[in-house]
């Protein structure tokens, strides 16, 4: 009996041994990596119905492997299975390539839904996640992404009082990782191309 091909992306082996636990009575798991860039190796050779992948991994992140993965195999559905509770992230990854966003805090029962609805071509979200981007819309019906977010202007801020990427993270209780992406995607809405010009939105916006 045919049963879904699924690839498992973590670099913690106790996590993907219980995804595999999990959803092995229901789903071929075909394989299971622990770093970016032999997740695009072997998602190519295996060619899998379905990807679960964190978005910190070693080598090359879960949000730039998911660009080039949804390049690769445009059918191969990707879910993001998280710690991270970042809303922005969550709209950048579903806008751009996600079938689904998960929080490692998520019921067993949440993953196994996501991927059903992955595989008939739905999109399923994580209630909390969900909420955070149904707020937004509701503040901003057009979502203009020249408009910052709260976690943008949290960033913002302490960028432009002088901390680095890593006190920033740190302040923020996320990784460096994350900083950068909202950094970069601030850089890139607003057409800034140094610090100084970082600095100046924050004046411009009565941040600092």
């Amino acid at each position: 009996m045919w049963r879904p091909s699924l690839l498992l992306v973590d670099d913690h082996t106790l996590v993907l041994e219980a995804f595999k636990k999990l959803l092995e009575p229901e789903f071929n798991i075909v394989g299971t990596v622990t770093n970016g860039e032999d997740l695009l190796q072997l998602t190519a050779d295996l060619k899998p119905d379905v990807v679960l992948l964190d978005l910190g991994m070693p080598q090359l992140n879960g949000m730039e492997a998911g660009r080039a993965l949804k390049k690769l195999l445009p059918l191969t559905k990707l879910i993001v299975v998280t710690m991270n509770e970042d809303s922005d992230l969550a709209r950048e990854s579903l806008k751009l390539w996600a079938s689904g966003f998960l929080l490692k805090k998520s019921a067993g029962r949440e993953l196994v839904k996501a991927v059903r609805d992955a595989l008939q071509g739905r999109t399923y979200v994580t209630p909390s996640i969900a909420r955070q981007l149904e707020d937004d819309f509701i503040r901003d019906p057009e979502f203009e992404h020249k408009r910052l977010t709260d976690r943008q202007r949290e960033v913002l801020r302490l960028l432009a009082e002088g901390r680095t990427m890593k006190q920033t993270a740190s302040e923020l209780h996320v990784t460096p990782r994350t900083i950068a992406f909202h950094k970069y995607k601030i850089m890139e809405e607003f057409g800034l191309k140094t610090n100084s010009d970082l600095v100046k939105l924050a004046l411009r916006e009565r941040i600092v």
